[in-house]
C-alpha cells in the first residue's frame, strides 16, 4: 500500500523557517520524481514545487523562488520542503505527491493527509 506521511508543519511567524518532511513507503521511492502541494484556508490547491526521481532536478512555484527549497533522500524514502522567509500567505495545508512516473512531474495519483502551516505572529 502506497503511503506518503507528511510531518514537520506547525506554527511559525513571520519570516521565520519550516522544514517540511514526507515519508513515503509501499512503492519504489526513487522510481518517481515528487511533488508538494498546498492548500490555503479557502482556496484551491497550489502547486508549489518539485523534483526529478534523483534529485537532479527541481522545480518552483515562482512565489516560492529563493524561499522554499525541496530535496529528497532516496535512500530513506524521503521527500523534504525547506521553507525560508514565510509569509502569513504560506499559511495552507502541505501535501506531498507522487507523480505518475519517474521521468514527469505532471499529474499526481497519490497523495499525503498534508500538515498544516500557520505563519502567524
Amino acid at each position: 500500500e502506497v503511503q506518503l506521511v507528511e510531518s514537520g508543519g506547525g506554527l511559525v511567524q513571520p519570516g521565520g523557517s519550516l522544514r517540511l518532511s514526507c515519508a513515503a513507503s509501499g512503492f519504489t521511492f526513487d522510481d518517481y520524481a515528487m511533488s508538494w502541494v498546498r492548500q490555503a484556508p479557502g482556496k484551491g490547491l497550489e502547486w508549489v514545487s518539485a523534483i526529478s526521481w534523483n534529485g537532479g532536478y527541481t522545480y518552483y512555484a515562482e512565489s516560492m523562488k529563493g524561499r522554499f527549497t525541496i530535496s529528497r533522500d532516496n535512500a530513506k524514502g524521503t521527500l523534504y520542503l525547506q521553507m525560508n522567509s514565510l509569509k502569513s500567505e504560506d499559511t495552507a495545508v502541505y501535501y506531498c505527491a507522487r507523480a505518475l512516473g519517474k521521468h514527469t512531474i505532471r499529474g499526481m495519483d497519490y497523495w499525503g493527509k498534508g500538515t498544516l502551516i500557520t505563519v502567524s505572529s
